[in-house]
């Protein structure tokens, strides 16, 4: 087949195929909940439920890892140390 009598690939069977499907994508479809494009407005005054790092208790071993460290004596005693002083706004620094 020349290049002349090549049919263009917008004009091929399969591509008319591909446009004929008109199926919906299972992991497209919200069921009309929040996402993107529908977002969730609160009322006025109303406070967002939002839960973060600090909501689950931490062992100054689990912050150490969480800062990339390894769990040695010296880091984990520092870490014990950044959660008595600082409490849960050591955790959110680290794991937002």
């Amino acid at each position: 087949m020349t290049d002349q009598n090549r049919q263009p690939l917008e004009e091929s069977p399969e591509v008319a195929d591909a446009v004929e499907d008109d199926v919906a994508v299972d992991a497209f479809i919200t069921g009309g909940g929040p996402d993107a494009d529908n977002p969730e407005f609160l009322q006025p005054g109303e406070e967002p439920t939002v839960r973060t790092g600090a909501d689950q208790p931490w062992d100054p071993e689990d912050l150490a890892a969480a800062e990339g460290r390894d769990p040695t004596p010296e880091n984990v005693e520092r870490a014990r140390e950044e959660l008595e002083r600082d409490g849960a706004a050591a955790i959110e620094r680290t794991v937002p």
